[in-house]
């Protein structure tokens, strides 16, 4: 991806984050101020020297129109604790999470979000396939003949239908809880 479409991506993002807060009508837990517009970065690879914990990987909450919400999770659960914490950022009182894309390093932290805020709605993006995704047909499926023949996934004859489970299904169960996934 060129760095052009990542800001693209991004910036959509970020404004459906906004959109978002602004369309929610949810009593917010604890809020922000009203008119207080603020972005904490919590995981990031850059900046200047702090207690902060530096990894590939992104989260900032995003607290606007009294709304709180996270923006990704990160790539470690450890480290996003660990942030949160030397920010002084209480992740059990979130007003909803967005997911950007289905990277590791941008839902990682998401088992640590969930453990302590295991009721917290989620939004994710709707996907071709994969993890926020649909099924896939097994004529996307390469067959590779010159395996040796306990190798090929699937024995080399795939079903008609590559099923996904989870958020290709329109939720998440973790730990009984069921989440939303808002395409």
């Amino acid at each position: 991806m060129s760095c052009g479409a990542g800001l693209i991506r991004y910036s959509a993002s970020f404004l459906l984050v906004m959109f978002c807060a602004a369309a929610l009508s949810a009593a917010p837990l604890p809020p922000a101020a009203p008119t207080q517009a603020q972005i904490t970065v919590l995981y990031d690879a850059f900046g200047k020297s702090s207690d902060m914990h530096k990894d590939w990987g992104h989260a900032a909450l995003v607290e606007y129109g009294g709304k709180r919400i996270l923006f990704d999770t990160s790539n470690n659960p450890d480290i996003l604790a660990h942030n949160a914490q030397v920010k002084g950022i209480d992740l059990s009182k979130l007003d909803f999470v967005v997911m950007s894309h289905r990277h590791g390093d941008h839902m990682g932290g998401l088992s640590y979000v969930l453990k302590v805020n295991p009721a917290v709605k989620i939004y994710a993006p709707k996907e071709g396939f994969g993890v926020y995704g649909a099924d896939l047909p097994s004529t996307c499926y390469r067959n590779d003949a010159s395996l040796p023949p306990e190798q090929p996934y699937y024995d080399g004859a795939p079903p008609d239908i590559m099923r996904w489970i989870g958020l290709a299904r329109g939720e998440l169960s973790t730990r009984g809880q069921k989440h939303r996934n808002r395409s």
